[in-house]
């Protein structure tokens, strides 16, 4: 490990307060020359899967070594562990709380240390702020070279995300969406594998009473203004509005459900 590794930061802190500028100043305090980059802070706060979603869509991107930091912590103190967890290609630090399972998926893990030595946190550590006082310092020693075996105690697995799953029955598959994007496109836990067999015959899209025809390639496959469903970036189905706002023109929140399925005869 080197100190050019990139260490990413991935939270619900927001940009209002210090707490962002904090958990930065606690890793360049133990490395003064660290890279840092913000995936994102403004995930809402204490929604943990939203984080996850963010962080999963996001992690793969960056070069093998990178330290992903994740800071969604609403039971931050309680009984969630602290953990650091190696990777074949990256390191991932944060709270043991459904955080970063997605992002593991296709990850082989090699280790999940429970991290305990405190040589390793700050002098004084806070049970409320564990970003700032045993996330940040832990990737900052991370970035400078430090053994990961050296953190704690390895401990076999790490904890799911809770929350509903795409149902799937003849002819249809059925979820929620899980995340809105700052375009106002409702990203859902539909992914494209999902509804591939249903693709060989006519399909509609449906949410909040409105009947989709098909999947288009692009928001631009349908009129200015008008409601398209398609495969975005994430490989998951969104509902998006061509230079507009599903969001508002639907008036759908996160946890709306939609569902997919072959048209009726």
């Amino acid at each position: 490990m080197q100190m050019e590794r990139i260490i990413t930061l991935t939270t619900d802190f927001g940009l209002k307060d210090p707490y962002l500028g904090a958990m930065k100043g606690s890793i360049l305090s133990v490395n003064a020359a660290a890279r840092i980059v913000d995936i994102t802070h403004m995930i809402t706060p204490g929604d943990i899967r939203e984080g996850a979603l963010v962080l999963k869509d996001a992690f793969a991107y960056f070069p093998p070594g990178t330290i992903h930091v994740g800071v969604v912590d609403p039971g931050v103190g309680g009984a969630r562990r602290p953990v650091l967890i190696e990777t074949a290609r990256f390191l991932f630090v944060g709270p043991d709380n459904g955080l970063f399972s997605p992002a593991l998926e296709k990850e082989k893990v090699l280790r999940v240390i429970h991290l305990t030595d405190k040589r390793f946190f700050s002098k004084t550590v806070s049970p409320t702020f564990h970003g700032r006082d045993i996330f940040g310092p832990v990737a900052a020693h991370l970035s400078l070279g430090a053994d990961p075996s050296g953190f704690g105690v390895s401990i076999e697995g790490i904890e799911g995300l809770a929350g509903p799953e795409p149902k799937r029955e003849e002819g249809s598959v059925a979820g929620s969406v899980i995340y809105i994007d700052s375009y106002g496109n409702l990203i859902t836990d539909i992914e494209e594998g999902d509804i591939e067999s249903l693709r060989s015959s006519p399909i509609e899209v449906v949410i909040k009473g409105r009947s989709l025809d098909g999947i288009v390639e692009t928001y631009s496959g349908v009129e200015e203004g008008a409601l398209a469903a398609l495969i975005g970036s994430s490989g998951r189905l969104e509902v998006a509005v061509n230079l507009g706002s599903a969001q508002k023109l639907l008036g759908a929140g996160v946890g709306e459900r939609v569902a997919v399925r072959v048209k009726k005869r």
